[in-house]
């Protein structure tokens, strides 16, 4: 199976990688694993004045920041995987990765706010489940 992990470095990312740890008879390491990040782009009027090479080792290392954990978290899990560092509006760039990749599964952690919350507020998750045609496994 070929299963995206969409990861922010939160302790909702952090449940979610304990869940696929625990759940290893149905989610082990035979299975083809990509972890994702999106990291927010900068605005563009500060952009434009940063060189080319600033912004990208910028967004390279706020990306590694919450990978350096996980990778070793999977190493320790005997889970392989590889990682992509997306810029962007995160739900927007993870359905569209799930849905480019053709990924069997997206797992991803979520607050678990209530629906006023996220009528009000809106969240990742609920605007990826809406924008997305891969099956998707929520972890609250």
């Amino acid at each position: 199976m070929k299963i995206l992990v969409a990861v922010d470095g939160s302790p909702y990312t952090k449940r979610m990688l304990a869940y696929l740890a625990a759940h290893d008879e149905w989610l082990g390491s035979a299975h083809d694993y990509t972890v994702i990040h999106t990291v927010p782009a900068v605005p563009p009027r500060a952009a434009a004045v940063l060189d080319k090479q600033v912004l990208k080792d910028y967004y390279e290392a706020e990306a590694e920041k919450v990978f350096k954990p996980i990778r070793a978290y999977f190493v320790r899990q005997g889970i392989t995987a590889s990682y992509v560092a997306k810029v962007g509006v995160a739900a927007d760039t993870i359905a569209g990765a799930a849905d480019k990749g053709k990924f069997d599964l997206l797992m991803m952690g979520s607050h678990g706010h209530g629906t006023l919350t996220n009528l009000v507020m809106g969240s990742v998750a609920t605007k990826v489940l809406a924008n997305c045609s891969t099956p998707v496994l929520l972890i609250r």
